[in-house]
């Protein structure tokens, strides 16, 4: 992996800027840093004006393992174009998963109910399982794994001490971002994200097509890019802007920005 903010690579996103690309990012751990209350998550505030100065010059789309009505409330008047979320399956045709969620729920607060500081959150068509609270977090996600081991119709990604469960054959995070590309008649894009949920994007490769950037560098992962920390995301849109001419830019007109 290579650092894509180093001097010596600014060719690489000066490419893509000047090509007619889209600018996709996750939020928890991009855009917004982890905490321990996910619904306290929240972008700084540089971070919100540099995003809506670089939807103004760019398509920009986030793809959230959030429930999309949780990620619009928090990009609201910010410019993008749009929001997907449930790692890729909303919006969309929802099928069968919304019963089998429910049923996980049933089966899992069986299995861990008596388990402290852990959380199911029912996002409709998909769960988290959360264990940043408990003091035992190894012996909670022990716990967590077998139980979701015998869901045999769930795929299961894990965080940043959180285990997804998505349905098996749900529309992911890569299959949006190509629907999203399609839609807009874009042929490269920068995808950002920091997860496991993320490299379903990353391994799409589409060399020359698609940068992928990781937050934190992770030799495993298949993005071939990375930025140091969630609070370089700053300097990477600042740097996105300056490549299209700064604050000043002439505005996109291509294509509408969500309310």
């Amino acid at each position: 992996m290579r650092h894509v903010l180093a001097p010596a690579r600014r060719r690489v996103l000066e490419r893509f800027a000047r090509s007619r690309m889209l600018l996709a990012l996750d939020f928890d751990g991009t855009l917004a840093p982890i905490v321990a209350d996910p619904g306290r998550a929240v972008m700084r505030p540089s971070t919100r004006r540099l995003l809506r100065e670089v939807a103004r010059v760019y398509p920009c789309v986030i793809i959230s393992g959030r429930a999309r009505a949780d990620v619009l409330r928090r990009v609201r008047g910010l410019g993008v174009v749009e929001v997907i979320g449930n790692h890729g399956s909303e919006p969309g045709e929802a099928g069968p998963a919304l019963p089998d969620v429910q049923r996980w729920i049933t089966r899992l607060q069986g299995d861990l109910g008596d388990l402290p500081g852990v959380r199911i959150e029912d996002k409709g068509l998909s769960l988290a399982v959360h264990y940043r609270r408990s003091r035992r977090k190894g012996a909670a996600r022990a716990r967590i794994l077998a139980a979701a081991a015998g869901l045999h119709d769930a795929r299961c990604l894990r965080g940043k001490q959180v285990l997804n469960l998505l349905p098996l054959g749900a529309p992911h995070k890569g299959h949006a971002l190509e629907r999203v590309m399609a839609q807009l008649g874009l042929d490269r894009a920068v995808y950002v994200g920091d997860d496991e949920t993320d490299e379903d994007v990353f391994v799409l490769g589409r060399r020359g097509r698609l940068l992928g950037i990781r937050v934190r560098r992770r030799p495993a992962s298949a993005a071939g890019w990375y930025i140091r920390t969630q609070a370089e995301i700053d300097v990477l849109l600042r740097r996105l802007l300056e490549l299209r001419g700064g604050p000043q830019a002439t505005r996109r007109e291509d294509v509408k920005a969500l309310p």
